[in-house]
Formats: structure tokens, C-alpha cells, sequence
């Protein structure tokens, strides 16, 4: 398995003495090229490293216990850090079997985050707006950027469909196994006999798509402009800033209103469409490699139910990993790190299964 290590050595040193070099930090291209390299491949040698290191004390410790003649005391010692070391070298060569896997190239991505509200109508736009509310919250621990670029809402608080911008470091490594159909159940406050109604929202997680991630013909797009709707005074009445852009080959429709400027919202929907058209063609390719088996944690399809939020019971299940938290309050209040921790260990475990690498 790690064969290849050597060479992952050799490399990092070599791209230390690059951008060392004042024609690579003068090159505006090469530079952030080879800096991501050097980022991605030094914690793989750090813990290849640490590996070693642990391997090396392992056959001291070993040499010293066979050649024999120790005073009984130093023995003790020996043994005990030679225990330690024993101790280390599994979950160090778990650590790199990890960093060794396949990354996958959206993890940096920041997302497009479209949230819209499923079958049981009023009650269902009310959960989706505590969906976003619970995402807002996390992405405001972590330190991340949001932006909304389209919502609407109903008259009662909800939020029909709501389309947002998120930013910061690994952002889509974090929530890309958010998509899909989150249940709800709970009595909603419009119910006088406290029946408990059940309801769904669609979470989409999508790689923000850039220029160079997708090349889309605009040939291919008609662009209306319309009034915004909504709160937001005069000037929502009174000009037609909002944008419509309709991809005329497969009928997809991306709205934005968010911004004053007819530009901005321009920019910001298509965005939104060279997102949506790069995930439609990615869950394609996927779809074709993963024809003979599903993974661990779904395959991102949006008509799959992945979890539900139980609120009589404070309780959420995701269904995917078998995974069950009496900690409703606190998760829909933003602390999603164990719920997103577990999804990412168990994509990890079915990867190494996958690779040959865990039994």
C-alpha cells in the first residue's frame, strides 16, 4: 500500500524547492498550482513520516528485548514503548490509507445550496425555511459566507424554494452528503388536535461551477427579466431587475432577484445554471460507474429519503448509515459536526472497502 510513499517524498521536496524559486512565485498561473500540490501531498508525508518513526522505534525496541541482558527496569521500559509504538502503527497506517484514497476534486468547491419544500404544503415550507436556518447556523460556526440568491417565500414564514451561495473552506467536503429528502415529523401549530403530520423537503448540495468547470453555451440560454417579488420596498415594485435564464436544451430554469443590479443577478443565475448543468452531468457519469453497486451513504439522488427529524421524540435517524441522535434541538440549531462526521466516516470505511484496504 505504500510503495508509492517514496516517491510522494521526493515530489513534496521537489515542489518545496519550486516555489522557493522567485520565477515560480513571479508566475500568476503556476504558483497556485503547485502551492495546492504542496498543500495537498504534506499532511500524506507527515503521517508517512509518523509512520516511520513509529515502524523504526517498533525494531529498536524489538533488537534491544532479543539481544537480552537488560537491567529490569530499562526491560520494563523498553517493553512499554515498544507496547506504545505497536499501539500507534495501526490507526497511523489507517490515517494514510485514507490520504491515499482518490480525493475527491469538488471537496474545495464552495456549493450551491437549493432548498425546496415537498409534499405537505404549508407545513413543509415551514421546515424547509428551519432547514436553511440550521445550515446558516452551522455555516456561520464553521465561518463560512452565505448568500442568498433567490427565495420564495410563503405568507406564513415558510420558504417555497431557496437558492443560496455558500463560501469557505471546504464547504462541499463537508455537506455534499445533504442531498436528498429530509422528512419531518412533528404537530404543526396550525393543528388543534395535535395530530402529528409528516412532511418532506429536497436538499441539493452542488460544486459551484465555474467558466472553466463547465463551458456553457449561451447560445443555449434565453434570458428574461421580470419584477422582483416580495418584501423589499419601491424599488421591488418599481424596476425589473429580477433575471430568468432558461437552458433551452434541457428546459432548466434558474430565477434570481436577490441583487438591485439586473447584472449581478444575471451573473449570479447563471452561476447557479453552470452549477446545476455540472452536478446533472456528474450524477450521470456516476450513475454509469456506480450501475452495479450503491454507495454507503447514497448517491446523492435527490428521490431518495436519507433522514428524518422527529420532533415529538427529539430524535433524528439518518437513514443511510443507521445512525440515531436524541439531540434534535441542538442539531436544528446548527451542531451538525456528529451527524456529518459519522456520514464522512462511513464513506471512508466503504472506500477502503472498495480499494481492497479493510476487510
Amino acid at each position: 500500500m505504500f510503495e508509492q510513499m517514496h516517491e510522494v517524498a521526493r515530489r513534496l521536496e521537489e515542489l518545496g524547492c519550486q516555489l522557493a524559486d522567485p520565477a515560480v512565485l513571479a508566475d500568476p498561473a503556476r504558483y497556485p498550482a503547485l502551492m495546492k500540490e504542496y498543500k495537498a501531498l504534506t499532511p500524506v508525508v507527515a503521517a508517512w513520516q509518523e509512520y516511520r518513526k513509529a515502524e523504526t522505534a517498533c525494531a529498536e525496541a524489538k533488537e534491544l528485548l532479543e539481544a537480552g541482558g537488560l537491567e529490569p527496569d530499562f526491560k520494563e521500559m523498553v517493553q512499554q514503548e515498544l507496547c506504545e509504538n505497536k499501539e500507534k502503527l495501526g490507526p497511523l497506517a489507517r490515517q494514510l490509507q485514507l490520504l491515499l484514497l482518490p480525493r475527491d476534486e469538488n471537496d474545495e468547491k464552495n456549493i450551491i445550496l437549493e432548498i425546496r419544500a415537498g409534499a405537505g404544503g404549508e407545513e413543509a415550507a415551514l421546515f424547509a425555511h428551519s432547514l436553511w436556518r440550521m445550515y446558516a447556523m452551522y455555516a456561520e460556526r464553521q465561518g463560512w459566507r452565505c448568500e442568498v440568491l433567490n427565495c420564495n417565500e410563503t405568507e406564513l414564514g415558510g420558504v417555497k424554494e431557496l437558492c443560496v451561495s455558500v463560501e469557505g473552506a471546504g464547504v462541499y467536503s463537508r455537506l455534499k452528503f445533504e442531498s436528498g429528502v429530509h422528512r419531518v415529523q412533528r404537530v404543526p401549530e396550525t393543528e388543534t388536535q395535535g395530530r402529528i403530520h409528516t412532511s418532506t423537503v429536497t436538499v441539493a448540495v452542488m460544486p459551484e461551477a465555474g467558466e472553466v468547470d463547465f463551458d456553457l453555451d449561451l447560445s443555449e440560454v434565453r434570458i428574461d427579466t421580470f419584477r422582483s417579488s416580495g418584501a423589499g420596498g419601491q424599488h421591488i415594485n418599481k424596476t425589473s431587475s429580477a433575471i430568468r435564464v432558461t437552458h433551452l436544451p434541457t428546459g432548466m430554469v434558474v430565477e434570481c432577484q436577490d441583487e438591485r443590479s439586473q447584472y449581478k443577478n444575471k451573473d449570479k443565475a447563471l452561476k447557479v445554471l453552470r452549477s446545476r448543468l455540472l452536478a446533472q452531468k456528474q450524477a450521470a457519469q456516476k450513475s454509469e460507474l456506480d450501475a452495479a453497486r450503491r454507495s454507503l451513504v447514497g448517491t446523492g439522488d435527490r428521490s431518495e429519503r436519507i433522514r428524518t427529524y422527529n420532533f415529538p421524540q427529539g430524535r433524528l435517524t439518518d437513514h443511510r448509515i443507521g445512525l440515531t441522535l436524541y439531540k434534535l434541538d441542538s442539531v436544528m440549531n446548527g451542531a451538525l459536526d456528529e451527524v456529518l462526521d459519522a456520514l464522512t466516516a462511513a464513506d471512508q470505511a466503504e472506500k477502503l472497502k472498495n480499494a481492497g484496504l479493510q476487510g
